[in-house]
């Protein structure tokens, strides 16, 4: 880690700002717990509903950065800047989002705004996010989330906290939870020397990412 280039409050979106560094990190730093939930609508996917709980390190940590007066705690303003801070943060990301169809990558509008809530001494995200295009449930569809920078691990404890609202006859849905090795094994045609040199100067980390899957027949 390069020396003084300690960052400010303005990197509280810790996943790719807070105390994150000009050098890479191969490993996470920030741990969170995660829920998805999947609306579908008319048999298309009509949005995706995300909630991050973090770490009560990292989450001490935003306390103290955006706890403008001293009160330990953090009222509605402040919530508001770190809100706004981790959406500037992660727009660059994607919002950490894994949205494929068949295999190929699928747009996602960016969500209008996050919101930021301090619950239990730990910060909450949450936001909306909607396909860019209609998303009809056809093949198969995985949802997830990954961090391509390796800085943040985010997951899903329970395979219930990876749910769909509204799935339709003739779905299945399953929660696929990559094994490390066979994940790099199956990828291996795809991973170049610069992967395991920087596995943060890619996006290929997804491979390793729990995902939601919804095959649908017809």
């Amino acid at each position: 880690m390069r020396k003084g280039r300690a960052l400010t409050a303005a990197t509280a979106a810790g996943m790719v700002a807070l105390f994150f560094q000009a050098d890479a990190y191969s490993h996470p730093h920030v741990f969170a717990e995660a829920r998805l939930d999947v609306t579908v609508e008319n048999d298309n996917v009509a949005a995706l509903h995300h909630v991050w709980r973090f770490d009560d390190l990292f989450s001490s940590t935003v306390l103290v950065e955006f706890d403008k007066n001293g009160d330990m705690k953090l009222d509605a303003d402040e919530l508001k800047d770190v809100a706004d801070t981790v959406y500037a943060s992660l727009a660059d990301f994607g919002y950490f989002q894994l949205v494929t169809r068949d295999g190929k990558d699928v747009a996602m509008q960016a969500p209008d705004k996050l919101i930021a809530d301090f619950v239990d001494n730990q910060l909450i995200i949450l936001f909306e996010s909607k396909p860019k295009d209609a998303l009809p449930l056809k093949g198969t569809v995985d949802f997830g989330v990954y961090d391509p920078t390796f800085y943040t691990a985010i997951d899903f404890t329970e395979d219930e906290y990876m749910a769909v609202d509204g799935l339709p006859s003739g779905c299945q849905r399953s929660v696929v939870r990559p094994d490390p090795d066979e994940a790099i094994a199956q990828n291996q045609s795809t991973l170049t020397d610069a992967f395991f040199n920087d596995p943060t100067g890619n996006d290929m980390s997804k491979i390793f990412a729990t995902r939601l899957e919804v095959t649908c027949q017809g």
